[in-house]
């Protein structure tokens, strides 16, 4: 089945594959015995962060689960935490298809999607239903980020206040938020990194969360320069941490051929080609934070993603400073049976 689906449309084949996975998710008792079979049990994969206790620093990043209907199938194949959006505070399509697209010789995907999704309110009311104890009292429960965003239609000067909508609405389900503030595919919004106009948003949305965690999204595509200020901006708000990093604008040092790239068109790239970038954010970030260690640089949570592949790769984002990491893409390319693999050889390396 697997294999079937990559012959397929990338987006047809995503869309199949999330059936599969609600499918899944609504067979009685299936996901527990998938959880006992395939989560992550070794006590030396453990992370205690932001408040939270982690099965594992592996997590689903954003993008994949975009409406929050998969997050107890998600966690039961491996991964320790799933973050689901983007969500925005209207529902809307996105951007027109196609605008999903794999590079086979780079093992990496370009999308445009647009932040197509249901709305926050629509994904709080999903993560209601399915999260284990908070609704139900049984079970363990999936450790959940929500990551949202800015609606399209909405202009720019009103940004804070759509952010605030969608933040209000997920607070009581998330177990912690991220601003993103980092896609490629909605216009004007990496704008919003700049920091004289991201300390009011985050400050915004905070005051809403009622002390649910906060991070923010940042993109590989920033001038050194702005990943130090956005350090610092973030410990001076103690915000809880940085996800590093989105995906891509960046066509650099491709395998795939000039035809398939073209092909691809614009969007986000990820997986492997943002390897390298990805990890120089996450050390810079690391080293500006402890540059700001007195005044709290070093509780700041930093969230690796981007080029994620192999345990190695996972192994060295943790030793550079990462508290957890997240992949998207190598799930993509890698199958169910991905996340399992990754937890076995990270523990593996844990122990050395």
């Amino acid at each position: 089945m697997y294999r079937a689906l990559r012959r397929l449309p990338a987006e047809t084949a995503h869309e199949l594959a999330m059936a599969l996975i609600r499918a899944a998710g609504a067979v009685p008792g299936l996901a527990a015995v998938l959880r006992r079979v395939l989560g992550p049990r070794d006590p030396v994969l453990r992370v205690r962060a932001m408040g939270l206790d982690f099965p594992g620093p592996l997590g689903m990043a954003a993008g994949f689960d975009k409406d929050a209907r998969g997050v107890p199938v998600l966690g039961a194949l491996g991964f320790g935490f799933v973050e689901v959006g983007t969500v925005t505070a209207r529902p809307q399509p996105g951007n027109p298809k196609p605008r999903l697209f794999r590079l086979m010789d780079d093992r990496a995907i370009v999308n445009r999607m647009g932040f197509n999704n249901d709305g926050a309110a629509a994904a709080a009311a999903r993560l209601r239903r399915s999260r284990g104890p908070r609704v139900t009292g049984r079970g363990p429960r999936v450790i959940v980020g929500v990551n949202i965003g800015k609606t399209r239609a909405v202009p720019e000067q009103d940004a804070i206040a759509d952010y605030v909508a969608s933040a209000r609405a997920v607070a009581p389900v998330a177990d912690y938020v991220v601003v993103n503030v980092s896609s490629p595919n909605t216009p004007g919004l990496r704008d919003l990194q700049a920091v004289d106009r991201l300390k009011p948003l985050l400050v915004a949305v905070r005051d809403v969360l009622n002390g649910v965690p906060l991070l923010v999204k940042i993109a590989p595509d920033l001038a050194d320069d702005d990943v130090d200020a956005i350090a610092d901006l973030a410990v001076s708000l103690g915000l809880d941490g940085i996800i590093a990093t989105n995906t891509t604008v960046s066509r650099d040092g491709l395998a795939s051929s000039p035809a398939a790239v073209a092909a691809a068109g614009a969007g986000g790239l990820s997986g492997p080609p943002l390897r390298e970038r990805s990890l120089a954010v996450l050390r810079r970030l690391r080293e500006r934070a402890a540059l700001n260690s007195e005044a709290g640089g070093d509780q700041l949570v930093l969230i690796a993603a981007g080029g994620i592949e192999t345990a190695d790769d996972a192994a060295e984002r943790l030793a550079a400073g990462a508290t957890l990491v997240q992949a998207y893409t190598a799930f993509v390319y890698g199958g169910p049976l991905w996340p399992r693999r990754i937890n076995a050889g990270l523990a593996e390396r844990l122990r050395v």
